[in-house]
């Protein structure tokens, strides 16, 4: 009996999609889509965490849905958060300067009301 079988952890890619609906009631529909992360009740939305690779064919049909008003995907994992180059460095402050606008710097002084 040979128990050393070696099993890796794979991380699964996850996107978020925020559904918004008509009515709460159908929560249990959604249940089998994702995993249900927050539901807003005053605003009437829910967050859905699914699985990268099944993330096309269930928006439609989450769309298709009769209390589903919208649904939003998340940009999250399309965001680079790598910010490590640009923290600290001259790159992070450095904006490119359009033709015909200049910023002056003027010293201003600062007077009392008293000294008026």
């Amino acid at each position: 009996m040979q128990v050393d079988q070696e099993k890796e952890f794979v991380i699964q890619k996850r996107r978020c999609l925020v559904v918004w609906v008509y009515s709460l009631k159908q929560l249990k529909t959604l249940k089998r889509f994702g995993l249900i992360h927050y539901v807003s009740r005053r605003m009437k939305y829910v967050v859905l965490y699914m699985n990268e690779e099944a993330i096309e064919s269930s928006e439609t049909k989450i769309n298709g849905l009769h209390f589903v008003r919208k649904v939003e995907r998340s940009y999250r994992p399309d965001v680079e958060m790598n910010f490590a180059e640009k923290i600290g460095t001259k790159a992070a402050y450095q904006y490119e300067k359009e033709e015909g606008f200049e910023v002056e710097e003027l010293s201003t002084q600062i007077r009392l009301a008293e000294n008026v």
